[in-house]
Formats: structure tokens, sequence, C-alpha cells
């Protein structure tokens, strides 16, 4: 996914890592998240063509499974608490759990997993629509950069850590784009 002052630009790039992406003059900066969950970033400083590499980025480290549930760390938007920890309800799935080794999209993982979210193809719906005229769309945030749900398809299961679905009073620290929920993604390596 290429990202321009860390948000997302819908483009990806193609299968031989080529991309094409318009940004405004007052933009600063042009990111690449990478399959294997790496950020790589360039301040764009004027230049048309920007190359990364994709021996500069850092592979993604191992994450220690942790085995007692009420252990397990929930990211609710504003830091991470235990589960046992958690006065209401927080959807989290754990990333680096054995069933989801052979899942080929983050859509597969959510699906089926987090009571109230529907996962219909590429769409995401957390506890019916909320709006009748807008988008039905939750907010998405892949290591806290805000994505589209068409970009969710670039990045392979494998590389996420966790998922965590807040709703309510919950997602309300993230203002009215949460209106109908948050789906916060952590990728390995972060």
């Amino acid at each position: 996914m290429v990202l321009i002052d860390n948000k997302s630009s819908d483009v990806v790039t193609d299968d031989k890592g080529m991309y094409k992406v318009r940004v405004n003059a007052d933009a600063a900066q042009i990111s690449v998240l990478n399959l294997s969950g790496a950020l790589m970033k360039e301040e764009i400083n004027g230049r048309t063509v920007i190359n990364f590499s994709l021996s500069e980025a850092m592979p993604p480290k191992e994450v220690v499974m942790q085995e007692n549930p009420d252990n397990e760390v929930v990211n609710i938007g504003y830091g991470s608490v235990q589960k046992k920890d958690l006065a209401s309800s927080v959807g989290n799935i754990d990333g680096q759990n054995k069933k989801f080794a052979s899942y080929h999209s983050i859509f597969d993982v959510i699906k089926g997993e987090v009571p109230g979210v529907q996962v219909a193809g590429n769409s995401i719906t957390i506890r019916g629509i909320g709006t009748v005229n807008a988008s039905s769309d939750p907010l998405i945030l892949v290591d806290g950069v805000e994505v589209k749900v068409e970009s969710l398809g670039a990045i392979v299961p494998q590389t996420v850590r966790s998922i965590s679905i807040l709703t309510g009073s919950d997602a309300s620290i993230y203002g009215s784009k949460a209106a109908n929920g948050v789906i916060m993604i952590t990728l390995m390596g972060k």
C-alpha cells in the first residue's frame, strides 16, 4: 500500500512492485507498507521519482505467544489493556492463531470471529448499517494509519499480529469517523 503523509492513497503496487500516485504540492512524505508488515518512509522534497528497496525493510519481529487468555493484550484506541481488565466488550482476534495460517484474505480472518461483525466479500459491516445515505464502512486503522476497506486485500493474513474491533462508546475516541465502528489491525514488527 502506498501512503501519503500517513494516509492511504488507495494505490497499491502492481505485481512487479511498480506504482504511480498523484500527490498534492504540499505533501511531505511517501510511505510504502509492504507485505511483511514493514513501513518504509521517504521525504518527497519535490522529487517525482521515489524508489523503495525491499532490502531496506525491517523484517517482522518474532512474537511471543501468551498462553493465558486473561493476559491477552487488547488495543482500545488510546492504549492497550489486558483483556481481564476491560469494562466493555472489545472484539479481539489473535492474528497468530494457527487456524489462520492457510487463510488468503484478511476478510476471511475477520469473518465469523467477532459477534455483530458481518463480512460479505470485500465489505465489512459492524452491527448493522448505522447510516442511510452515507457510507456504512467502519474506520480502519493499520498500525495507526487510516486506510480504506478496499486496501485490506493487500494485507497478507500471516503478517497480522492482532485485530481489535471497537463499537459504540469504545469507538468514540475516534470521533464521527467511527460512527460505524473501528477496526484496528496491528501487523507483525509493530
